[in-house]
């Protein structure tokens, strides 16, 4: 089975084509477009192109479902969701962060990886993860935190990835590190593997700009339900 793995959770889409037998990777492609939908399509195609497979060839699609750009998420599961409605194949979703400190995880060192992502705002996306019996496990659940707060929050002896890090502090640092369409497929083949196509939403953590300027609903739109 291929698996179609993306990730449009900071201003990298990525994308790649993964066989499910053998965790090998067929094609992949990144690009610093914003997780654009029409330059998404153009990506998965041009991966495509390279593994010698059409479209129709894909039977799972697994998506980055955040935390990160809201925008971004938003698009990847929208294009995720077509491909799996299109090819009646599943789809899965996996987290953001995990899918950062998945393939470090993947060398088998007995180290914590802490993955960062700009939050904007001033604000960081964080999460500690480690590997247990072929798992990529959470250490410590994902939340969103001031880059000065990074210090207290993390583990000791702890490895970083990411895209917002300011600061090294004696600390094994990785930067600049965004999320892979391989490490999104790789993740969630390991997994339990859930439809998510009518279900899945992107993750954010935290509530959008519009929900904190109009809890009650935006002004002249249908009322929250």
């Amino acid at each position: 089975m291929i698996v179609l793995g993306m990730d449009t959770s900071t201003r990298f889409a990525s994308v790649a084509l993964v066989d499910a037998e053998d965790g090998r990777v067929l094609a992949e492609r990144t690009s610093d477009d914003h997780g654009r939908g029409s330059e998404l399509l153009l990506l998965v195609d041009a991966a495509c192109k390279e593994a010698g497979l059409g479209p129709r060839d894909i039977g799972a699609v697994a998506v980055g479902a955040g935390p990160g750009s809201f925008t971004g998420l938003r698009i990847g599961m929208a294009t995720g969701k077509g491909i799996a409605f299109a090819n009646g194949c599943p789809l899965w979703a996996v987290s953001s962060l995990a899918a950062l400190a998945h393939e470090p995880l993947l060398k088998r060192e007995l180290i914590t990886v802490v993955s960062v992502l700009d939050a904007r705002k001033g604000e960081v996306y964080a999460g500690a993860f480690w590997r247990d019996n072929d798992c990529t496990v959470v250490m410590r659940e994902e939340t969103v935190m001031h880059p000065d707060e990074l210090n207290s929050w993390m583990p000791a002896g702890c490895r970083i990835l990411g895209d917002f890090i300011e600061w090294h502090d004696g600390h094994d640092v990785s930067f600049p590190a965004t999320p892979s369409g391989r490490a999104v497929a790789l993740l969630a083949l390991e997994g339990p593997r859930v439809d998510v196509t009518t279900t899945g939403a992107p993750t954010y953590i935290r509530p959008s700009e519009a929900e904190v300027k109009y809890p009650d609903g935006v002004p002249g739109a249908l009322p929250k339900r």
